[in-house]
């Protein structure tokens, strides 16, 4: 297969956006190696039963990557909302690519698609700074009192990422209140840049809306390598929003998800101190202890069935709620020393 070949897969442009993509079926053609238009991020969808083995390997500018497992995602809206009934691996970022080849294996699955996002490149990309901001993303350069409750971190706001407000799927759903916090990993690369931030959130927000027929991204918020927290799942930061991130425990909780893959790398310390200051701020507002644990109710996840009562800590990670290695096991060794960092947070700002 020569660069010089046109392209067999070829990327189309989404009306309005900077994002391109293509999806096509598997098939024995695609599970040989494919000349593609330029693509960044690659992810598979099917129905029924998940394959025994998802692989892949992409080509860039060094030649063609060795063969990388595709993680089948655990993330999803509660059963029965904001779905089509498509399964799928994690979106997988691997970069400025310009082939693919997929091997996938097992039985029971129908309908299988290969996906293929450029999320394309914006003037901002490379500029976007979080800092002390209002509700409305504007930062404010006011003094104002001393807090009484644990403040929001800074934040950067949809409009920092660029998310187009037309391919979402219907309207927020609200939650009655916050009850816990979920800490998840994307099991993606953990070698990105700063600039690159955005153009991953676009393609996440486009493969879980268009791709798997979400409402929205399905995490409340990411948090980069470089500690940055970007608000993903629209509907307002301060509000209980719905996510789709932790099947079964959408319904009185929050998904935070930091962007890498956790198992074998360490988080940063930025990282885990933006965790900190978002988890102590949304608890906060609904006079949460952090190191505590809460009874729930699933409803309904591969780990447990809907219905059955759960004692999880009030921050727990993904693994305590579906059978997944979400959020990394380094990431996931330092959810106690999050909690208790939470906590002191909070308890800093406790006017009582």
């Amino acid at each position: 297969m020569s660069r010089s070949e046109a392209p067999t897969i070829r990327l189309r442009a989404d009306a309005g956006s900077p994002v391109r993509s293509a999806e096509v079926p598997v098939t024995a053609e695609t599970r040989r190696p494919q000349r593609t238009s330029p693509y960044s991020m690659l992810g598979l969808t099917w129905r029924g039963e998940d394959p025994s083995s998802l692989r892949f390997r992409s080509r860039g500018a060094s030649g063609w990557s060795t063969w990388r497992t595709a993680e089948i995602l655990r993330d999803g809206p509660t059963a029965g909302t904001e779905s089509r009934g498509r399964r799928g691996t994690e979106p997988m970022w691997v970069g400025p690519s310009d082939g693919v080849q997929v091997d996938v294996r097992g039985a029971g699955y129908r309908d299988l698609r290969l996906v293929l996002i450029d999320p394309g490149v914006l003037p901002s990309d490379a500029s976007a700074r979080a800092g002390a901001a209002t509700a409305s993303g504007r930062s404010s350069t006011r003094q104002v009192a001393k807090p009484t409750a644990a403040p929001r971190p800074p934040l950067l706001f949809r409009k920092a990422w660029g998310a187009d407000p037309s391919w979402r799927n219907g309207s927020p759903t609200y939650n009655q209140g916050l009850r816990q916090v979920h800490v998840h990993h994307t099991a993606s690369s953990n070698s990105y840049t700063r600039a690159q931030v955005p153009a991953i959130l676009r393609g996440m927000y486009r493969y879980h809306t268009a791709s798997l027929g979400w409402f929205d991204l399905g995490y409340n918020f990411v948090v980069d390598r470089f500690g940055r927290a970007w608000v993903g799942r629209s509907g307002g930061p301060d509000r209980p929003v719905r996510g789709a991130h932790t099947l079964g425990f959408n319904h009185n909780s929050v998904g935070i998800a930091v962007l890498g893959n956790f198992e074998a790398t360490r988080p940063t310390q930025k990282v885990v101190t933006t965790v900190v200051r978002l988890a102590a701020w949304k608890l906060d507002l609904h006079r949460r202890h952090a190191g505590g644990t809460v009874a729930v109710t699933s409803k309904g996840s591969d780990r447990y069935a809907a219905g059955a009562q759960v004692r999880l800590p009030v921050i727990d990670g993904h693994r305590d709620t579906n059978e997944t290695a979400c959020p990394g096991e380094h990431l996931y060794d330092r959810l106690p020393g999050i909690r208790t960092r939470a906590q002191k947070r909070v308890d800093r700002f406790d006017p009582r």
